[in-house]
């Protein structure tokens, strides 16, 4: 139910209960018990009344007698001539009273009617104007089109502080300086020092350059406008440059100030990039964006914030000193970071004695913020689940496969046969992860179907990586095609379930020719371009940078990396065959084994 029809229910059930009292009210006053002039008569004569009070209407010609009995008792009776009643009490002993003539109530005779009028004409007011608004409601909105949507935050309305953020140290200094600029801008002008006009923050998803915004609108005391990229575009063209004029509008009456725009690459995107040319809706809001950043106009005191995880399409203009002066990397947390974010989402978990956070974030490499807070979450669910008032380091364990690979389901029926098929492709995965240098140890092995995978290997990464050697992505390529070849070796058959194992290695290869130089007969050259996509990054018609004799030079070269890594796979797993075959036998038993039952397997 809607606000208007709910206030019309409550005005009709207002009328109708007035309406319902004055009725009664009415009723009321004939409310009285009457007899005959023939039955007073006789009553007089028989001696049985003791007194009659007259009740005498205006005229004093008609009334209502009242009758009291000596036996008790009273009783009504209305005459149309008192004087024949009167005349008929003067030969008895009856007392006679008669009473003053009565008046009409005032509220019935003048209040009622008059607020009954009041209230139908406001009834009425009030049906009508609910209609003229909604129609001019419609045509406001219509009107509205070209408001900007931002939502300006000032005071005590945010209550995130740059205390909130952990792990991204740097970062927090680096957008302090803004802070302090817009909190005391004469020690910077002192010496001759511009503030940056624009700061724009990329990095991965969930890293944490919403939050840094947020921190920022706790920490300066100034108006902060926070808008999302897509908020200016529309299907009408010129309205998002008018929501840009518009907010740039009312930054400048509140300034100094901080408008962060979120996802930037909504409205950003380089231009030309398309069919719609320069009438495109989404190039005009660019362009009037690009014009109130650093035109012809000031815009002193304002300070542009923007994030976003696709810097490589932004158009260069907007890039360019004067509009977002400074970049910030807000990247993937290290070791330190993790515990410090762990720290924060914990603050309001009860741990039980056996977490440790260290141990947590040292096997949580190449998780972001989001991540760990996902992780902990799903640590007080499984908590709450099992009615304990705690988090254990088993219920974050469990979190980690299920936040890492997905939520087992014990309940899918498995044939014996896939079953077995399924524990030696997971051993053959485990046995090389443990064995090769770079890419173990194994954190857990499964055959329980997990998402859409039949079962898991589940590596622990133990320490941060800024960039992967030749002879790790070889070995990535041989732990992926370690299940094919299990498979192959002991039931000399193939299963669709290596499907997604070869197509992550093919990918690797590819990158290793393609991106990273990493092939001797292709040579240092990058045939791989993110620009190459249509609405993305160039034009339609755009230009092949490779002939089809370096495509084909290329997938021999894939192909041969492929070949060789399923070679010394081959021969590591056949080495360990033993192993494989405990392996397989101890998932058949147990259907998920850990680390150490898995790394005993060896010391047999």
């Amino acid at each position: 139910m809607n606000k208007k029809t709910q206030g019309f229910r409550i005005y009709f059930a207002l009328i109708m209960a007035l309406l319902i009292f004055a009725v009664l009210i009415s009723f009321t006053q004939k409310d009285r018990t009457y007899y005959t002039k023939t039955q007073l008569a006789q009553d007089i004569k028989d001696g049985e009344v003791s007194e009659i009070v007259l009740h005498p209407n205006a005229g004093n010609k008609t009334g209502t007698v009242e009758v009291s009995f000596k036996a008790g008792g009273k009783k009504n009776l209305y005459v149309t001539d008192l004087e024949d009643i009167e005349k008929t009490l003067e030969e008895t002993d009856v007392e006679l009273f008669v009473e003053d003539i009565p008046r009409d109530s005032w509220f019935l005779s003048y209040v009622l009617p008059i607020l009954i009028v009041l209230i139908v004409g406001v009834f009425l007011f009030v049906i009508m104007t609910a209609q003229s608004n909604a129609s001019a409601g419609q045509n406001s909105r219509m009107m509205n089109f070209g408001k900007s949507r931002a939502r300006i935050y000032q005071g005590d309305s945010n209550k995130i502080t740059l205390k909130d953020v952990a792990g991204l140290k740097e970062e927090k200094n680096e957008l302090e300086e803004i802070v302090e600029f817009l909190k005391d801008p004469g020690k910077f002008i002192k010496v001759g020092a511009r503030i940056p006009k624009g700061v724009l923050l990329e990095g991965p998803p969930g890293t944490g350059k919403t939050l840094l915004a947020k921190a920022i609108a706790g920490e300066a005391d100034v108006p902060f406008f926070s808008i999302s990229g897509s908020d200016f575009v529309e299907m009408f063209v010129g309205v998002g440059a008018s929501r840009v004029r518009d907010l740039f509008a009312e930054a400048k009456r509140n300034s100094p100030c901080i408008v962060f725009i979120d996802e930037i690459d909504a409205v950003a995107r380089r231009r030309g990039t398309g069919m719609g040319g320069g009438h495109d809706e989404r190039e005009q809001t660019l362009n009037q964006l690009l014009v109130e950043m650093d035109g012809f106009g000031e815009n002193s005191g304002i300070i542009v914030m923007a994030a976003t995880n696709r810097v490589d399409i932004l158009d260069p203009a907007i890039l360019r000193p004067g509009r977002f002066d400074r970049k910030i990397v807000v990247g993937v947390p290290d070791v330190g970071g993790r515990e410090e974010i762990l720290a924060i989402h914990a603050k309001n978990k009860p741990l039980a004695e056996d977490v440790n956070l260290k141990d947590i974030a040292q096997t949580t490499a190449g998780f972001t913020g989001a991540d760990l807070e996902n992780l902990l979450n799903e640590s007080a669910i499984t908590a709450a689940k099992n009615d304990r008032a705690f988090i254990t380091q088993d219920d974050i364990k469990r979190s980690f496969v299920k936040v890492g690979i997905g939520t087992e389901k014990r309940s899918r029926i498995i044939s014996d046969k896939e079953k077995k098929i399924t524990a030696y492709h997971e051993a053959g995965h485990a046995i090389l992860f443990h064995v090769l240098p770079d890419v173990g140890p194994v954190y857990s092995v499964s055959i329980i179907p997990t998402g859409l995978a039949a079962g898991y290997t589940m590596p622990l990464p133990t320490k941060d990586e800024m960039f992967i050697t030749r002879s790790h992505m070889l070995q990535h390529i041989m732990v992926s095609l370690g299940g094919r070849i299990a498979e192959d070796i002991i039931f000399h058959e193939i299963t669709t379930g290596a499907s997604s194992d070869i197509k992550q290695a093919t990918k690797e290869a590819r990158r290793m020719v393609t991106r990273y130089g990493m092939s001797k007969n292709i040579g240092v050259i990058c045939y791989e371009d993110d620009d190459d996509e249509v609405f993305i990054g160039r034009d339609l018609a755009h230009s092949k940078t490779m002939s089809e004799a370096v495509m084909g030079e290329i997938d021999r070269e894939v192909k041969a990396i492929i070949d060789e890594c399923y070679s010394r796979a081959e021969e590591i797993i056949t080495e360990h065959i033993s192993v494989l075959h405990a392996c397989a036998e101890l998932l058949l038993e147990k259907e998920k084994i850990t680390r150490e039952e898995f790394e005993a397997l060896f010391e047999v």
